[in-house]
């Protein structure tokens, strides 16, 4: 997915049949962003991905946009960190002079090599003004190569989000949820739920715990079961 190809009429109409149906909405922006690429013109194309993907999705009535941010290409955390955040400021700024009412949401990574880390995506949201994370539990489970995984992990993520961000951060969460299969060098593919490791039923009682609110979609294969299934399990 290299662009946003919904028509302002189209958005419209997705907008009018989600407030019917009282269905929250929000965005994943075109996989194909990286904003710490050596080529300008590439950055360019990230900015300008991130920005259409905002501007439709608040006309669809969706209020977060979730990207994956970077890569690191051997460089410092820092470094990488330095370059995003400035590029992140002037478009959030660019967004409000516009009126586009949205919060950016950069998302976990599942790679050692992706920029988006958990403490860089807290550290993010800490940093600039309307920008808030999106934590994919998957990915962590993933980029750690098998850790987040337990009662005590989840609650440290969920801790991890108080601390950075306030009760604010845990009454607007924005979670993705699958199977995943990984190997050394972290995520491979998704998978369904009860086909993977993810030790989801602990996760809900972490999410129970600590009376998270917001959005928290599934990434599943088969989406929709697993959906129902994680539902049941937070609702037992």
């Amino acid at each position: 997915m290299r662009g946003v190809r919904m028509k302002e009429e189209t958005a419209a109409n997705v907008r009018q049949a989600a407030e019917e149906e009282n269905v929250a909405l929000s965005v994943h922006a075109p996989y194909y962003i990286n904003l710490n690429s050596a080529e300008e013109e590439k950055i360019e194309a990230s900015i300008e991905r991130i920005y259409q993907s905002a501007r439709i999705g608040a006309l669809c009535g969706a209020s977060s946009i979730v990207f994956h941010p970077a890569y690191y290409l051997g460089q410092s955390s820092e470094k990488v960190m330095e370059k995003v955040n400035g590029l992140l400021e002037g478009l959030t700024s660019r967004l409000t002079d516009e009126g586009i009412d949205v919060v950016l949401r950069p998302e976990t990574t599942g790679k050692a090599t992706q920029f988006g880390s958990l403490e860089e995506t807290l550290m993010m949201a800490t940093d600039i003004e309307g920008v808030m994370p999106c934590i994919d539990f998957s990915h962590l489970h993933a980029r750690s190569c098998g850790e987040y995984n337990t009662m005590e992990e989840f609650r440290s993520v969920l801790e991890s989000v108080e601390n950075a961000l306030g009760r604010d951060g845990l009454d607007n969460m924005h979670c993705h949820v699958s199977g995943i299969a990984y190997g050394e060098k972290g995520e491979k593919n998704h998978l369904v739920l009860q086909e993977s490791d993810l030790n989801y039923s602990d996760m809900m009682t972490a999410f129970r715990e600590f009376h998270i609110k917001g959005l928290v979609i599934c990434e599943s294969p088969n989406l929709e079961d697993d959906a129902l299934l994680l539902k049941k399990t937070f609702s037992n």
